[in-house]
């Protein structure tokens, strides 16, 4: 009997139990006594090792930064890493993103792509490996994390109290693999003097600012002017009103994530060049121009530069006023062949001058696996063996993983080859007949990694 035609009748069941964890708001929220990453996330990883535990699994809460559920036994772990926790809904859903919804062959919440989909598609592909008979002579661990998308402290956690994964994956990617990771940089600008009264907008630092309310002086600009550019902006839709000598430009981009910054539109940074092409003089309107503008190449701060594997890209996610300070937060992903003393010594001539300043917070270390190691190929097979698909291939990516924190694992999946599933966006979806394919895939893979 093929794969598929025991995953089919688990559909419904598979449903069910991601249903269950869509319901959980697991954004980060503030640290409480025993739950580090506030009660979202702690109340979905109870839930989630409740389903593991219902489908008859060994499970683990390490102290509600992570758990983990198992099979198998051996010195050797096949380690799964997924995450449970979730960017913040923002706006635009159709739907409540924290009610899994289906509408015919497509469901909808926040999480069913990334990550708790591919949680609930690992434990079934889990279960399918362990009835098929197949010697489980190593560990399969399926980790589930709290803190993927706001530092992976809880891996950092796994990595001090855990046991080393031997080889592995994280569904957290795109098919059919990624066997490099670009390098992240965070930085954030600052004004130093400007006419702007205030500017807000985003709503978290991995996205693109999709969002953004900014008020000048109307003496500073004139209005029609500025209505004229907003209207040659890609912005989705924008606003401007006067009242008691003020301008409020109510502008709306589109969401991305920071590494594809490109597919969205930012809705500070068509703000700051409408500004600045309807003919306002501002200094901070200029810095940020000049070093974050709208082309997300880094150009602006001597970084603009590419390999083999992709370019350099620059987002500006979160802009927010605070004691007449503008403060906005750049993320960049940055070659895998660059190393971060060569980024740092690229950028810092370029990050102030009088008008402006930014400052370099973090450098993290890209990842590569050469595409012919063994576990590219391991997994690249399970990959092609399932779905038939011989021209795809492994690539490289500007989105940061599990795989940054947990040695021997690469990204797998759960993304398919010109799927968009909306990941970080309003309307977050997975198409049923991709979920099922998701634990078909999976299942090949532990196979293929218990036989390596």
């Amino acid at each position: 009997m093929k794969r598929m035609d025991k995953i089919q009748p688990l559909t419904e069941e598979m449903i069910g139990a991601l249903e269950r964890l869509v319901h959980y708001n697991s954004v980060e929220g503030e640290a409480l006594p025993g739950k580090p990453f506030g009660e979202g996330p702690a109340a979905c990883l109870q839930e989630a090792l409740s389903i593991a535990r219902e489908m008859g699994f060994a499970t683990t809460n390490m102290d509600n930064y992570c758990g983990y559920a198992e099979m198998g036994s051996g010195e050797d772990i096949i380690g799964l890493c997924a995450h449970l926790d979730v960017v913040p809904a923002g706006e635009g859903w159709n739907t409540d993103p924290f009610t899994l919804v289906r509408q015919g062959d497509v469901l909808y919440g926040r999480g069913v792509s990334d990550d708790k989909g591919a949680v609930i598609a690992s434990l079934y592909a889990m279960k399918l490996v362990k009835e098929s008979g197949v010697a489980l002579n190593k560990r399969v661990r399926l980790l589930m994390g709290c803190n993927e998308e706001t530092g992976s402290q809880c891996m950092a956690y796994y990595a001090k109290h855990g046991e080393p994964i031997t080889a592995g994956f994280t569904p957290d990617g795109n098919f059919p693999g990624i066997h490099g990771e670009k390098g992240g940089c965070n930085m954030l600008a600052r004004s130093k003097k400007t006419k702007i009264i205030s500017m807000n907008g985003g709503f978290v630092s991995n996205a693109v600012c999709n969002r953004c309310e900014t008020q000048v002086p109307a003496a500073a600009v004139d209005g029609d002017k500025l209505r004229a550019e907003l209207a040659k902006t890609p912005l989705a839709s924008w606003k401007v009103t006067e009242d008691g000598g003020v301008l409020t430009i109510q502008a709306q981009g589109v969401a991305a994530h920071a590494s594809t910054p490109l597919l969205g539109v930012n809705a500070a940074g068509y703000t700051m060049k409408a500004l600045q092409d309807a003919g306002i003089q501002d200094d901070f309107v200029d810095f940020y121009m000049s070093h974050i503008g709208v082309d997300c190449d880094g150009a602006g701060i001597g970084c603009k530069v590419a390999d083999a594997y992709g370019a350099l890209t620059l987002n500006n996610g979160i802009v927010k006023t605070e004691d007449g300070v503008i403060s906005c937060t750049i993320d960049i992903r940055y070659p895998v062949t660059l190393t971060p003393e060569k980024l740092r010594a690229m950028a810092q001539p370029n990050l102030e001058d009088e008008k402006g300043c930014i400052t370099i917070e973090k450098i993290g270390e890209p990842l590569f696996y050469p595409e012919d190691s063994a576990l590219v190929q391991n997994l690249l097979k399970a990959y092609q063996e399932v779905t038939g698909d011989m021209e795809h291939k492994p690539e490289v990516i500007g989105g940061g993983t599990y795989a940054k924190s947990v040695p021997g694992i690469i990204a797998f999946g759960c993304e398919f080859p010109g799927d968009d599933n909306h990941i970080h966006d309003a309307n977050e979806s997975l198409r049923i007949r991709d979920f099922q394919m998701q634990v078909d895939i999976y299942a090949q893979a532990i196979e293929n990694l218990l036989n390596n």
